[in-house]
């Protein structure tokens, strides 16, 4: 039998292009928008004269769950996710494309609620939500492409980073990891813990702001603080030590931590899906605003490794991986 939504509709109901019209109608677009939905394909202006490009793919049971986040939240998520990536590039966010493949029964308000989430996320970041696909499927998947322009600017990769640079974040760390584990207990407060999983907040204007005040190295902190700096580690062949005493762990975190028998400190330096960014910084250069100096970069030893208050870490998972066992 096929779920109805409140008005009665479902997505097969409502069809192909009466959704995507629904969809799209009435989306505010930016400057960088020439030509928005409606046609084969949209154009969008690259002032830069280069674009930069990120996809990711959410399924539903793996990346969100509608039991645990209204359908709003998860289009909100879903752009989020991608939208980080370019801020971590120093660019600006520009464009949103959007692929939703869906089963027929799916209410025609869940396909609603997902792209006003998506919507209204990309107008946070200055995007423009400008195309996309709708398919059936067994069930859902939302595929987003997220473009950026580096504005005159070279992009700020994770192969910069030197010895003697600063480390420094920006945004929230370790508020996903504390809700996914409140959720996990069949919780659903506190409000503010919980929904910091069911939606990021990335500082988008810090990705840009860290490229003008010269970053070396930058990444979305998005599998966890420790995994995503041996990215950086790694790629430009240092050493990075985090000063723990250093890291902001919120007071709400604290609690959920005592009431569960956790350590915040773990979700802080392992816990994913914050989308905070982490960058390195030259010694002489003043933070700009938004980053906090967390640690700094080293000569690497036999290996390049990432320490916490000069040693290793000791934690059962450092972030997620697909297929890892």
């Amino acid at each position: 039998m096929q779920q109805r939504s409140p008005g009665g509709r479902t997505v097969a109901d409502m069809g192909e292009f009466s959704l995507i019209g629904a969809v799209v109608a009435g989306r505010r677009q930016p400057s960088t928008t020439q030509l928005g939905p409606g046609d084969d394909a949209a154009v969008v202006s690259t002032p830069d004269g280069r674009v930069v490009a990120t996809t990711d793919v959410l399924v539903q049971g793996v990346h969100f769950r509608l039991d645990w986040s209204t359908a709003e939240q998860v289009g909100r998520k879903a752009v989020a996710v991608n939208l980080a990536d370019v801020a971590a590039m120093g660019a600006r966010p520009t464009s949103v494309l959007v692929g939703l493949a869906c089963p027929a029964s799916t209410p025609a308000q869940v396909a609603l609620d997902l792209a006003r989430g998506m919507g209204e996320e990309a107008e946070r970041a200055g995007a423009g939500l400008v195309g996309g696909d709708v398919v059936a499927a067994d069930e859902i998947v939302i595929s987003i492409t997220a473009l950026g322009d580096l504005e005159g600017r070279e992009p700020v990769t994770r192969s910069g980073a030197r010895p003697g640079d600063v480390l420094a974040v920006a945004g929230r760390l370790g508020w996903a990891a504390a809700g996914l584990a409140v959720l996990g207990r069949g919780f659903r407060s506190p409000v503010g813990v919980v929904n910091a999983q069911r939606w990021p907040e990335p500082p988008y204007e810090d990705g840009p702001r860290a490229a003008v005040a010269g970053a070396t190295a930058m990444i979305d902190v998005s599998d966890g603080l420790l995994g995503d700096l041996e990215h950086i580690a790694k790629a430009s062949e240092v050493s990075i030590d985090v000063r723990a005493g250093r890291l902001v762990v919120d007071q709400r975190l604290t609690e959920v931590g005592a009431a569960l028998g956790a350590e915040p400190l773990d979700w802080v330096l392992t816990g994913g899906e914050d989308h905070a960014l982490a960058a390195t910084f030259p010694p002489d250069v003043t933070l700009p605003a938004g980053w906090r100096a967390i640690g700094t970069v080293l000569e690497a030893g036999e290996q390049p490794e990432v320490t916490v208050d000069g040693d290793t870490y000791e934690v059962t998972d450092t972030g997620w991986q697909h297929w890892r066992r």
